[in-house]
């Protein structure tokens, strides 16, 4: 690999971090108002990888501090139970909050990615 190419992947990643730091809130969310029970954090993540390929495949530990601090923020419940196979298990759930949240961010999400595929869609990359 070229110093180039090393230069280029460094920014990529980069790039990437801050894009995941901004929207997995809004997907944790979203997973979580299109349930119809409480999930815990495996089951999410395993909704994330069946919706979201490979964007989300490897961030299952990246999810707990979120999903913490939505609920330390009021838009998730969560509730504890034992497990057969192991520790117990953190159930979470979106409150009326939450959905309300869910439903702007979710607006405002489609707003961005308009307005950004307009202008990239004006450029040649």
């Amino acid at each position: 690999m070229s110093e180039s190419d090393n230069d280029t992947e460094v920014h990529l990643r980069k790039f990437q971090k801050e894009l995941s730091a901004g929207t997995v809130s809004l997907v944790l969310l979203a997973v979580l108002a299109g349930s119809d029970e409480p999930l815990y954090g495996y089951q999410i993540a395993k909704r994330l990888q069946q919706s979201g390929g490979a964007l989300f495949s490897d961030k299952q530990s990246a999810l707990y501090p979120v999903l913490r601090n939505l609920h330390a923020a009021g838009l998730l419940d969560s509730h504890v139970e034992p497990s057969i196979a192991g520790p117990p298990r953190r159930y979470y759930a979106i409150t009326a909050l939450g959905r309300a949240v869910y439903r702007q961010w979710s607006s405002t999400w489609d707003d961005t990615r308009r307005s950004v595929d307009s202008v990239l869609k004006d450029t040649t990359p």
